[in-house]
């Protein structure tokens, strides 16, 4: 097979010297990726649509090297150890092993249910499954909430739900209250936050869900600003809490990598041990459902098996600091 032999070209070129345009991307990607928060995001929050697939392009790691093995290229070659490096460093220890759950003290399951879903209680009886202590739902609608709350009450005797977001608990809820994290412009009943202090045996623990603003890829670039000003008023509320055990459960539009979220991400353990991918459902390629502690520590997240809707569910395991 001639594309094997390694020597110079009819030209005179050495390995050396040919694919210096893929030696060139590999830099490229290792950059990206190293320095994606010098992406600029000014204008139409590509910074942002970068960060939200990060892991992702780890991708062109295998396709650069299948080019460079073509085009013969040592140079190219030699490249490619950076962006591999690099992602490595970055997320090689967010591979999901076998069920390696640590000890822990609670366990929550957060899952967006749409509100389209046509099987809302075959959905609830699936959030059961691992036997979690906290279940957060989004997307809750009028006539899905009463069947919810008639398969997950016997198990789940205490709840709270406000809008379209509702949190149901083992453990008594009190101080139930609705978190405003409505951007500019939004109506009154745009109600996407509920805050609730649950009594567990480790003590009283704050517990907020919430679901931000989506975000759209658009033709004039990554449509994120109500998600960012939502992410803000959220990091604001968190930040005033005055209880120290906090579990935040919600859908938030983004990944952790994403610096819209940074209001958010900054102020919690972020839980990126496990890339446990949650939508789209039918081939995920971002977890932008989110178990987020503070003075805790999610010690193992993963997804559980599809429902009715759009998003897979995630369950994670939570060990209180002592």
């Amino acid at each position: 097979m001639d594309w094997l032999r390694w020597g110079a070209e009819a030209t005179g070129r050495s390995p050396w010297a040919r694919g210096r345009v893929l030696a060139s991307l590999a830099v490229l990607t290792a950059a990206l990726l190293a320095f994606h928060a010098a992406v600029p995001n000014a204008v139409v929050r590509f910074g942002s649509l970068v960060e939200t697939f990060l892991p992702w392009l780890g991708l062109a790691v295998p396709v650069l090297l299948a080019l460079a093995l073509l085009r013969r290229s040592a140079v190219a070659l030699v490249a490619l150890l950076l962006p591999a490096t690099v992602w490595g460093a970055l997320f090689a220890g967010r591979v999901a092993t076998a069920e390696h759950r640590g000890a822990h003290d609670v366990t929550a399951v957060q899952h967006n249910v749409s509100d389209v879903n046509a099987d809302p209680a075959g959905t609830a009886r699936a959030l059961t499954g691992p036997d979690p202590d906290l279940i957060a739902l989004e997307e809750l609608t009028p006539s899905a909430l009463p069947v919810y709350e008639r398969e997950l009450t016997p198990r789940y005797p205490y709840r709270a739900v406000r809008g379209t977001v509702g949190l149901w608990s083992k453990h008594p809820l009190t101080d139930v209250r609705a978190v405003d994290i409505r951007p500019e412009g939004f109506g009154k009943d745009w109600n996407r936050g509920v805050r609730a202090t649950a009594r567990t045996p480790w003590g009283e623990v704050a517990v907020y869900v919430a679901h931000l603003p989506s975000v759209r890829v658009q033709w004039h670039g990554f449509s994120s600003g109500r998600r960012d000003e939502s992410a803000r008023l959220l990091g604001a509320a968190l930040a005033a809490e005055k209880l120290d055990r906090l579990i935040l459960l919600g859908d938030l539009n983004s990944t952790v990598d994403d610096r819209g979220l940074a209001p958010v991400t900054t102020r919690l353990d972020t839980s990126e041990r496990e890339f446990a991918f949650s939508w789209p459902a039918s081939f995920p390629v971002s977890r932008i459902d989110h178990v987020m502690t503070r003075e805790a520590t999610v010690t193992h997240v993963r997804t559980l098996p599809a429902t009715g809707s759009d998003h897979l569910p995630i369950a994670a395991d939570i060990a209180f600091a002592p």
